[in-house]
């Protein structure tokens, strides 16, 4: 991917090649001011002596991952792509956890006190933490990265559905539901909650049909929850059989299949939820904002035979996607929602009882939790060069977390290559 340039006035530049960055690294022309996204910095060089070009920032907003594209309008290059790893669904999970404790404690301590549930308020456009999550997320790095490139414009998806009562508004009952896009809504549908796989045999890339869980012969329906993807030969083989018949030999996937056919629609309400309000904050950045629908952006794909992935349907989003995008050779960078510590002092067991107290202090000899740091272990076990996430105890025993294990490391072997800022970072 292409490097992020800044002037000595922090003034963004055109992104340059990493050959080209390397070598005015070497020189001593520039110096690296960020490690996450990769950024240099030209002590000799000022905005108004340089030629910069239009960049737009491309955004598929989803409720687990939010792929972003950073696309030069005039050569259609895509100068940085990254996918987003929100953490919504363990900020849920950690409130309810906590509601949980809270109630039971509230029981033990005030049984006989008046119960008050009007006495809250909340501002408007308020939205649950989980949901605020993903927005803050993207609307972090979409400040990011304007002050990183000569960002000019955004795209966003803002819907998935399709236009059938936008130009008939009187449409209604049966007709709406039986629509001119209405068995392409379906497929779609059934296509991202199935991962794009065989329910039954687990096969990628052959094409599919649209299979009935339950019959219709033994009395099934066409609700969404009774259908799911199937290779022709296993639509075949089921034919009209039970699905309990068909799978006997494999109790685990016929588990799954039952499991995942019920699945809520959760992901698809988060999106639905948070997509006009992150809409709203994106326009206070007071840069042109265009709004397109999903249909857009898979025809952008398909017709410009480009793989599906987070962030190259970001770069696909909006009517402004050139007719041809250079992608080659990018790698998006991997962004991971990580959070900023808690302020929870008291650390109460499964019961909630105190067990334990957390430290005011964040820092320990220098480090914090979430700092990005190199390690260079000369002797023991883990002797070598490592590049990784740390978690820091109140003694000189830190964790060093890397993808594929984490161990203990003393901080004299640590040096600080990038702070912590939330976000955890890998670069596939």
């Amino acid at each position: 991917m292409r490097v992020f340039v800044l002037d000595k006035s922090l003034n963004p530049l055109d992104p340059c090649h990493p050959a080209r960055a390397r070598e005015l690294l070497h020189k001593g022309r520039a110096k690296v001011y960020k490690r996450y996204p990769f950024t240099i910095i030209l002590p000799d060089r000022v905005v108004e002596d340089s030629v910069t070009h239009p960049h737009r920032i491309k955004i598929d907003p989803g409720s687990k991952t939010t792929g972003i594209a950073v696309v030069q309008e005039q050569t259609g290059r895509v100068t940085k792509g990254l996918e987003i790893a929100h953490r919504g669904q363990q900020i849920k999970d950690a409130l309810e956890s906590r509601r949980s404790l809270r109630r039971g404690r509230r029981n033990r301590k005030t049984r006989y006190r008046k119960p008050r549930f009007l006495n809250r308020t909340r501002k408007q456009g308020w939205l649950p933490p989980s949901l605020e999550s993903r927005i803050a997320n993207i609307e972090t790095w979409v400040r990011r990265i304007t002050k990183l490139c000569p960002v000019t414009a955004i795209s966003q998806e803002l819907v998935r559905f399709d236009l059938q009562q936008i130009q008939n508004p009187e449409i209604s009952g049966l007709e709406y539901q039986r629509g001119e896009l209405f068995g392409f809504e379906v497929r779609e549908y059934l296509l991202q909650k199935w991962d794009r796989k065989c329910a039954y045999c687990g096969g990628k890339n052959v094409p599919f049909e649209i299979e009935h869980i339950l019959a219709r012969s033994k009395g099934g329906s066409n609700r969404i929850s009774n259908l799911c993807l199937s290779c022709h030969s296993c639509n075949q083989a089921k034919g009209n059989k039970s699905i309990e018949e068909f799978l006997q030999q494999k109790p685990e996937v016929l588990k799954r299949v039952l499991a995942q056919a019920k699945a809520p629609l959760k992901d698809a309400a988060a999106v639905n939820a948070t997509r006009w309000e992150l809409y709203r904050r994106l326009q206070t950045t007071g840069l042109p904002l265009e709004a397109a629908s999903g249909g857009r952006t898979k025809f952008n794909r398909k017709t410009r035979g480009i793989e599906k992935s987070h962030w190259t349907d970001a770069a696909c989003v909006g009517e402004s996607t050139p007719e041809k995008l250079l992608l080659k050779g990018v790698k998006p960078l991997i962004v991971k929602a990580k959070g900023h510590g808690t302020r929870q002092r008291c650390r109460p067991d499964k019961y909630g009882f105190p067990k334990a107290h957390a430290p005011k202090r964040q820092f320990f000899q220098g480090f914090q939790t979430g700092d990005i740091v190199k390690a260079d272990i000369l002797s023991g076990k883990y002797t070598g060069k490592y590049i990784g996430r740390i978690a820091i105890r109140f003694r000189p025993s830190f964790v060093l977390q890397l993808p594929t294990q984490k161990f203990d490391v003393h901080p004299k072997y640590l040096k600080t290559i990038h702070k912590a800022d939330g976000y955890e970072y890998q670069q596939p």
